[in-house]
């Protein structure tokens, strides 16, 4: 299975979305960056009520062993549903690698 259906699974089952994009973001660093860099946008009616970082502690526990083990970097924009709505779905790019000479 490769990284990003497995970042799909974990979060669908454990967070429950009502939206969820998983977007592998490797290609736009230097080196062999392959399935390590990504951007999740999640919407879940699970995070009512809690600040960004708790909404945040939740994904990364769901991927504690890929973030151990596989991923270099994880972009994460956890919403609300009514979040979600006023913002229009819109996130924003995710930043440039340290590294990246692309």
């Amino acid at each position: 299975m490769d990284m990003q259906t497995h970042i799909e699974e974990k979060l669908t089952a454990g967070l429950l979305p009502t939206f969820l994009n998983v977007e592998n973001e490797s290609h736009m660093h230097s080196g062999p960056a392959t399935d390590s860099h990504f951007k999740v946008t999640v919407v879940s009616e699970q995070f009512e009520g809690q600040m960004l970082i708790k909404r945040h502690r939740a994904v990364n526990a769901l991927l504690d062993d890929a973030l151990a083990n596989h991923i270099h970097a994880l972009t994460i924009h956890a919403m609300t549903p009514d979040e979600y709505f006023e913002k229009a779905g819109a996130v924003p790019n995710s930043p440039e690698c340290a590294g990246s000479s692309k």
